[in-house]
């Protein structure tokens, strides 16, 4: 990645009162426009954290389902510039061709977190199957893995303006989070981090430190998670989407509670 990204958080004076007015600093998280690019054609544009944009290239490419694996980008390359950063991905020839099929039948533009959306109908259009999954958390893996992730948020703690997404197992505990000023981008980025470190998403649970909406539930299942742990509540279309596809979803986790709202069979009282 060149040197000249801007930095994931920027200092800046402010007035702080707490019984007295006194003048200082804030550290206060970026957000830039990031172009994900594909053999030269803009496919999206995402207001996101500038770190972990590698990640972000990868997950954003096999959540919406662009790629099967990462294989299947031969380049990427992070160009900064004025206006903001392009992530530049040239494709398998397979691959380009498929995205240049799906281009010309688009039929009009697409918003954040629907990224790639031809009709209503593939709003709610599940992307691949949940496969099976024998994972089972206890009440204290789901306590532990919440706790886990409030202490693995460096930028969060820095300047409580951004989300996280971890990757939780009973074996190793937390062993992946990203982070980003937008949900759907932290989601992204872990799922990016995840493949190109071969690890399988069907052996723990995805822990957000968001709400948990439909477009989170599908990149979920597109990962291949069995359960999802948000210190939010879902929605009730999330709700219906996880039951279908079989996730499991647990919302509303705090350090003395939490609620299991779908395919409760994997979570053991």
């Amino acid at each position: 990645m060149p040197d000249t990204l801007p930095p994931p958080a920027t200092s800046v004076a402010h007035i702080r009162w707490f019984e007295t007015a006194r003048h200082g600093r804030r550290d206060i998280a970026e957000e830039v426009p990031v172009a994900l690019v594909y053999d030269a054609s803009t496919e999206a544009v995402m207001m996101a954290t500038p770190a972990d944009l590698e990640d972000f290239a990868y997950g954003f490419s096999l959540n919406e389902g662009l790629i099967s694996e990462p294989t299947d980008i031969q380049r990427l390359d992070i160009v900064s510039g004025p206006d903001g950063i392009e992530a530049r991905m040239w494709l398998t020839p397979d691959k380009s061709r498929r995205l240049t099929a799906r281009r010309r039948s688009r039929t009009g533009p697409t918003g954040c977190g629907l990224c790639g959306i031809e009709s209503l109908e593939d709003v709610l259009r599940l992307r691949g199957e949940l496969p099976p999954s024998e994972l089972q958390l206890s009440v204290v893996d789901i306590m532990s893995a919440v706790e886990s992730l409030e202490s693995q948020q460096p930028l969060g703690q820095q300047t409580r303006a951004v989300h996280a997404a971890g990757f939780w197992t009973p074996e190793g505990g937390l062993i992946a989070t990203r982070e980003d000023v937008g949900r759907h981008n932290a989601l992204d980025k872990l799922a990016g981090a995840l493949a190109r470190q071969a690890t399988d998403p069907n052996r723990g649970a995805i822990v957000l430190t968001s709400r948990v909406s439909v477009e989170m539930v599908q990149k979920a299942v597109a990962m291949g998670a069995p359960i999802l742990i948000a210190i939010s509540a879902p929605t009730a279309l999330a709700l219906r989407t996880a039951e279908a596809a079989g996730l499991t979803i647990v919302g509303i986790a705090r350090h003395n509670g939490f609620e299991v709202f779908t395919r409760t069979e994997r979570i053991v009282f």
